[in-house]
């Protein structure tokens, strides 16, 4: 990604902005009803007071390197020394400022936290301006607190030298304005100034400054959660940088109007991941105005069924499936938890969620959830019913800096009953993933998915459910070392020496983020009681995988004091390095490693990031992976902990199975055997093409065979 700063002259241009917006206001409005209201809201005093304290004393979330290029973030500063919470963010695209203004304005069309966004008046003013009377409500990121709602005032104005100004400002009684009620199921919160500055360019484009200040009433919520309403890194990771994205992004596709996967135009796309994080977030908040209603507990409260009958729920207007015959089911049930999460990164664990769906997923369910769209009648299911295949991901989208992605979910050959039949079939979900990259500060980490056909239609109805992870300490260093294996730690404390466990967890292990669940599920309206149950059921026994999952991505068993280490009875990093070179010299009577790799922890450091894909595996008779350097994890596509539930027969196809298994004997007797290229599996299902690869037997301390090292040389994803 090119990024480039935009120097600002001082604060001159904000404060020339809220000037601006002041000066226009007395000229145009004064005959206005709104005007007492508005100069109020605005005057002079308080604009320089917000100025002072959220502009002049910004802690940086992120600076990039000056390489100036078009459609670029320069800066983005927060404050921690305001009221509320604030953020501002500086940038370049290739849009023309009206364009931007009219893309800044549509929050629905960017801003997933949105629920609505209505515009109940509008006031012409004398210079071409306008004044709005807007209502917005924002949903509740998790299922512990309620929505927020905003009464606000918009100005939108172009100024002299061509640029753009929209200011906006909650409109309350506290500035002389209506006293108005929050809608049920909300807690009015209130915007502070708030606004864009939109400059046009010399040769095209538009320069853009975007301030975000609000204050979410962080009191109305348990006080475990108050650093989600508190947070300014927060607000400037899913307001500020999502409306800097979405510029970019629609500046992209403006420029390369290309289809992407599956046939689909980044448009459509767009609107696919926007409806499936609205149907997650309808879910998660379950408004009575939506015809959401809640169903009697069974006694413990810790999973939330609700259920919906409406009948445009399922279906909207559509009310056939993409196959044109009518859908069975009638209603949808949502049940949601909410738990907290220690001592383990978002991203990590979202990342394992999505890669490793068989460690928490039942695939009878699964099957449920997809057969329940379908014409003809679909029986409950039972836990654990028929075969789970295994699972591709077919990578289908992905936004400009990589932040976000959707692909297909194929989970092939799962069983289901149906009319008292086993049929083993594919069954699809599409799904959209953001929040991945461990180094995002105050990132949130979402996995959301829906079942669909393998048409993928635009108009097919979508149920989403899903997990989101929050972290609650912005404040905490998010940064961390690549956790993927044993090798990776012993890297990051190589030229100090042995590291402090202390210092590793203040990186990780203070760490507390709130994970929210959400499943939905179409049934025909006699069968509420069996599905309520089965989904409490469900949700339970996902918290459960979650929390054992969690445990084993915590710093206490990935720190270097603990578990990168290798499996129990297993050698310690050093050692395995060492084994695996002194065998790969006796057997090939040549070095693994280049000349001048001495000393344990450079052979360590050589080994991990050797060009080739290096991979062990136990000698047992199913051989699983127990050890991979960089390049290997990435081949595999997979982690540390994951890798250890791959099974060394599941990469190979059949020809390769075939080969492998023929040298075998080999192997065992002489030491080694070089394996011919061919195709080979990634965890995630896609086929990697390698030149040729070398196996041979690994040595330990008297010469007892530990295990077989593998290297794949010059491999790439077909």
């Amino acid at each position: 990604m090119v990024l480039v700063f935009f120097p600002i002259s001082g604060h001159f241009s904000y404060l020339i902005l809220f000037q601006f917006l002041l000066r226009s206001i007395c000229l145009y409005t004064k005959s206005c009803f709104l005007f007492k209201i508005i100069y109020s809201s605005l005057i002079f005093g308080d604009l320089l007071c917000i100025i002072n304290h959220v502009f002049r004393h910004p802690q940086i979330v992120s600076s990039f390197d000056v390489q100036p290029g078009p459609d670029s973030i320069g800066i983005i500063t927060i404050s921690h020394c305001c009221t509320g919470i604030a953020s501002r963010a500086c940038g370049l695209v290739s849009l023309e400022p009206t364009r931007v203004a009219e893309i800044l304005k549509d929050r629905l069309s960017w801003y997933r936290d949105c629920r609505a966004f209505d515009v109940l008046n509008v006031l012409s003013t004398g210079n071409g301006g306008t004044i709005e009377l807007l209502y917005m409500q924002l949903y509740a990121p998790t299922t512990l607190a309620p929505a927020r709602d905003f009464w606000l005032l918009r100005y939108t104005s172009v100024m002299e030298d061509g640029s753009l100004v929209i200011c906006e400002r909650s409109l309350n009684n506290t500035q002389n304005g209506p006293s108005i009620p929050p809608a049920q199921d909300f807690v009015r919160a209130e915007m502070l100034p708030s606004g864009y500055l939109i400059r046009p360019c010399e040769g095209g484009g538009s320069i853009i400054h975007i301030v975000d200040h609000m204050d979410l009433e962080p009191w109305s919520v348990p006080e475990v959660l108050r650093p989600l309403y508190e947070s300014s890194t927060l607000l400037a990771q899913r307001t500020t940088l999502a409306a800097m994205r979405q510029l970019r992004q629609i500046s992209l596709e403006v420029s390369q109007p290309n289809v992407t996967g599956w046939g689909r135009r980044p448009a459509a796309l767009r609107a696919l991941a926007q409806r499936l994080s609205r149907g997650f977030n309808e879910a998660v908040n379950g408004f009575t105005d939506e015809s959401w209603s809640m169903i009697e507990s069974d006694g413990i409260d810790d999973v939330a069924v609700l259920v919906n009958s409406s009948p445009g729920k399922l279906m909207g207007p559509n009310l056939t499936y993409a196959n044109g015959l009518p859908s069975m089911s009638t209603s949808v049930l949502c049940a949601k938890a909410s738990m907290l999460l220690q001592n383990v990164p978002p991203a990590i664990l979202l990342r394992f969620l999505r890669e490793h769906r068989s460690e928490w997923a039942d695939n009878g369910i699964d099957a449920y959830l997809s057969a329940a769209f379908t014409a003809g009648p679909c029986s409950l299911p039972v836990a654990r019913a028929g075969y789970f295949g295994g699972q591709a991901i077919l990578p289908l989208a992905h936004t400009i800096e990589h932040e976000e992605f959707m692909e297909v979910v194929r989970l092939e050959n799962v069983s289901h009953f149906r009319e008292d039949t086993i049929m083993p079939s594919d069954i699809f979900f599409v799904q959209v993933c953001s929040g991945v990259d461990e180094n995002a500060v105050g990132s949130c980490a979402e996995l959301i998915f829906a079942p669909i056909d393998a048409s993928l239609s635009d108009d097919a109805p979508l149920l989403p459910s899903g997990f989101r992870i929050i972290p609650l300490d912005s404040k905490a260093n998010t940064s961390s070392p690549n956790r993927t294996l044993d090798l990776a730690s012993t890297l990051e404390v190589g030229q100090a020496g042995n590291r402090a466990s202390g210092d590793y967890s203040r990186h990780l292990g203070s760490a507390k983020s709130v994970m929210t669940i959400a499943f939905q599920f179409a049934f025909e309206i006699h069968l509420q009681e069996n599905i309520a149950a089965m989904a409490r059921q469900y949700i339970r026994s996902i918290i459960s995988s979650v929390q054992r999952v969690a445990l084993a991505l915590s710093p206490s068993n990935l720190g270097p004091q603990a578990s990168l280490r290798p499996p129990p009875g297993t050698p310690e990093a050093q050692t395995l390095t060492r084994w695996i070179c002194q065998s790969y010299r006796f057997f090939l009577g040549v070095e693994l490693l280049k000349p001048g790799s001495e000393g344990s922890e450079s052979i360590v450091k050589a080994l991990w990031h050797h060009s080739d894909a290096v991979l062990c595996c136990s000698l047992k008779a199913l051989p699983v992976f127990t050890f991979a350097n960089q390049v290997g994890l990435d081949m595999l596509e997979t982690t540390l902990v994951a890798l250890q539930d791959i099974t060394l027969e599941k990469i190979f196809n059949d020809n390769g199975r075939k080969a492998l298994f023929a040298e075998l004997p080999q192997i065992m007797q002489q030491g080694f055997a070089c394996l011919q290229g061919g195709i080979a599996m990634s965890s995630m299902g896609r086929p990697i093409s390698y030149e040729r690869a070398v196996a041979w037997k690994v040595l330990d301390e008297d010469e007892n065979a530990h295990c077989l090292c593998f290297v794949f040389i010059s491999w790439s994803f077909v």
